[in-house]
């Protein structure tokens, strides 16, 4: 009996051995990085940049796959129920804090089924409206929106994107109504923006500058607290005399919960260091991305915060439904 059990732990240990090699050695075969946006959003160009130099740095590729659909969490969901042997990463923005707050019923729980590995970085959206309109600042628009018999409409990239909020943060702390009007990606808002069928979006940083600079559209301001280096003219919502109305749109990494540690903490520290170079922070600025250090645990403290907030900013919309 004893020598039989001595030879079950002994057994034991060999295969906990064997685990714990794995994971050391771990990457061994190419990583899959699931995003559920459009290819060429913001929440699809920042993480694609990242993801080439971390392929790098493990040697070994990193294969992205675009899941959309329902404000981002169907890929968010496959993730959530895929092996958590680390050859799944998802990539995300803070619409993984919005989609609890939308669908009630998600195939999936945000907090206990990902796990938190690192931010890459955040970016500011900025609120642009149609040439034609003739608002040349915040303080003309929100004049005219606040006017009786006046009807406002708005442009997302769905019920619960980060540019979603962003536009009701700010409607909701200015004090007007407008409609919102959900399209299934970028490029069909700023096509009606650019067309005059909509009044104003909150589009992503890096989507918008190309877009102000060439003339298309006119930019009236920034979602951050403070005024963004590509755009020093634009005010913020503060400058604009409006509390709470700020937002940012972040984007992050995230891998099944029971994904082991070891593998967590590889990624995070691999990943880390590639955001830290140079060549890196560069690729990240020019795109109007700035450095958001913070620890997984620190990401998981705030997804539980964002999510809560989001379920009071957005009840209507959950009414609705």
């Amino acid at each position: 009996m004893n020598k039989s059990w001595r030879l079950s732990c002994v057994l034991a240990a060999v295969l906990m051995s064997g685990a714990a090699l794995a994971d050391t050695n771990w990457p061994t075969k190419p990583i899959k990085a699931v995003n559920p946006f459009g290819a060429g959003s913001a929440g699809d160009v920042v993480p694609r940049l990242f993801f080439e130099k971390l392929s790098t740095e493990l040697g070994q590729p990193i294969v992205i796959e675009n899941r959309v659909g329902a404000g981002g969490s169907v890929g968010t969901g496959a993730v959530a129920k895929s092996d958590p042997d680390g050859y799944t990463l998802l990539s995300q923005t803070n619409a993984i804090s919005i989609a609890p707050a939308i669908f009630p019923n998600l195939n999936y729980d945000t907090t206990k089924e990902l796990s938190s590995v690192l931010m890459i970085g955040y970016a500011a959206n900025v609120m642009i409206v149609p040439n034609e309109r003739p608002w040349k600042t915040i303080q003309d628009f929100l004049a005219s929106a606040k006017t009786k018999g006046t009807v406002i409409n708005y442009g997302s990239v769905g019920v619960g994107s980060a540019v979603h909020i962003s536009s009701e943060k700010f409607r909701a702390a200015a004090g007007f109504e407008a409609t919102h009007i959900p399209y299934r990606g970028g490029s069909e808002v700023i096509t009606d923006i650019i067309g005059g069928r909509i009044d104003f979006y909150f589009c992503p940083l890096a989507t918008a500058l190309p877009l102000i600079r060439e003339g298309q559209v006119r930019a009236l301001v920034v979602s951050t607290p403070t005024r963004v280096r590509d755009l020093p003219d634009v005010p913020t919502p503060i400058d604009a005399g409006l509390k709470d109305a700020d937002s940012s749109i972040w984007f992050g990494v995230f891998v099944p919960s029971k994904t082991p540690p070891e593998i967590v903490e590889k990624l995070y520290v691999t990943g880390t260091k590639v955001l830290n170079t140079a060549d890196m922070q560069a690729s990240l600025k020019k795109i109007g991305v700035e450095p958001m250090p913070m620890k997984s645990s620190e990401m998981d403290t705030l997804l539980v915060k964002e999510i809560a907030d989001n379920k009071v900013l957005l009840k209507s919309e959950v009414a609705a439904k």
